[in-house]
């Protein structure tokens, strides 16, 4: 049993903020939460107490776009051909670890090679292996020669689209993922190219809903998003809103997204920071939709060109070009984020008998989103984690 006493703590809902704050944590969930006069372990039993001072205790951060099988460098794509599934599967393994560091309770994998994604969950959920807990999709669903074919899965028909969802279903996926659109990684490939029509993706849509999972479209192009929300996906990744002639925003389709609850992880990143000026076109679209009421989570692509995976909160400063507020931006990552995910019941919010998902940072991340990079504490499913190098620093314990 742990009692965890901080300065401050964000539930994960918007201006929830308590001060002089404590969480008891027995096992792997929360079992109370209050000013630290009022939490107290029952009477005759084992604590630990950790006195945080002065920090911030929130909910864990929720990466909702990762790809683990990328190694994050100038050509990701050239790295994953040149692997075997053996020396793979390791890499995944370690970037998961990276991920869990950076404060990372939650990360959804959306586009792993041979199953290899099944493999990395269940080694971390039975403890032989570091890192947060994984949503996966399996190998993404795309044409021949489409966006990321070389992870395996081309489907060219309603029927292959609907084998291929039922196969990855079957290994243990918790979402689907499908590239409506092209790509910039993969060459022969165009981002503002539409793969599919409404069909093929409904057919994909269906299956996925058809046992209780979500379904998450890749898509950049105009005609590929406008496609997506019809088809009744649960979540636009990317959302560029691109076509041969530039950027093409349809307000009908942000609407439907509002009227189907169709969420938007945009991606931001460490890459975007860098391009600077280049995305204020995207970033005005951004602005607009969110004024329509579309709703952004957090998931800034981790794996790809030079977005490394402890790089997390860069996305998340980039997110404040849309005219999100700092604690909008903390939503994103924690309560909207597992909503958008599915994981709400378990996790995204600080709530007695939820998982104990918490982390803690020096500063006030409301104040200063940087700070968020300063982990003093990480805690998934009431396991503490403190690394050698790397990770938070030890915590002073009292008995």
């Amino acid at each position: 049993m742990y009692l965890l006493k901080a300065g401050s703590l964000l539930t994960g809902r918007p201006g929830d903020v308590l001060k002089n704050a404590a969480v008891l944590v027995d096992g792997d969930k929360i079992i109370s939460i209050g000013r630290q006069e009022e939490v107290a372990a029952p009477l005759g039993a084992p604590v630990e107490i950790i006195d945080l001072k002065d920090a911030t205790i929130l909910p864990g951060m929720i990466d909702c776009h990762v790809h683990l099988g990328f190694d994050a460098g100038a050509d990701p794509v050239s790295r994953m051909k040149k692997d075997s599934d053996q020396q793979l599967l390791l890499r995944m393994g370690h970037h998961a670890r990276k991920l869990l560091q950076a404060g990372v309770t939650t990360a959804r994998d959306l586009g792993a090679r041979a199953y290899l994604d099944v493999a990395v969950k269940e080694a971390i959920e039975e403890g032989c292996a570091e890192g947060p807990h994984l949503l996966i999709s399996c190998r993404p669903i795309t044409i021949t020669g489409g966006h990321c074919w070389f992870m395996g899965c081309e489907c060219d028909d309603r029927v292959s689209i609907r084998k291929a969802a039922r196969e990855h279903l079957k290994a243990g996926a918790d979402w689907i993922k499908i590239m409506a659109s092209g790509g910039m990684m993969t060459k022969g490939s165009s981002s503002y190219f539409c793969q599919y029509d409404v069909d093929e993706l409904r057919a994909a849509v269906e299956e996925a809903h058809r046992v209780g999972k979500r379904i998450a479209s890749h898509a950049h192009s105009t005609e590929g998003i406008c496609k997506s929300v019809e088809a009744g996906v649960d979540s636009i990744e990317h959302c560029t809103w691109l076509t041969e002639n530039g950027y093409q925003f349809c307000e009908r389709t942000a609407e439907l997204m509002c009227e189907k609850g169709t969420y938007v992880c945009s991606t931001a990143s460490v890459a975007t920071k860098r391009l600077g000026s280049l995305v204020k076109p995207r970033h005005d679209i951004f602005r607009r939709m969110r004024k329509i009421g579309v709703k952004f989570v957090a998931g800034p692509d981790a794996g790809t060109d030079l977005v490394p995976f402890e790089a997390y909160v860069d996305g998340l400063e980039v997110m404040s070009g849309y005219g999100m507020t700092n604690g909008e931006i903390v939503e994103a990552a924690t309560r909207l984020a597992a909503d958008a995910c599915g994981i709400l019941d378990a996790t995204g919010t600080l709530d007695v008998g939820k998982r104990a998902d918490i982390i803690a940072v020096r500063g006030n991340p409301i104040e200063d989103l940087g700070v968020l990079r300063k982990i003093e504490l990480v805690m998934k499913s009431g396991r503490i984690f403190n690394w050698e190098s790397g990770g938070p620093p030890a915590v002073s314990h009292d008995r």
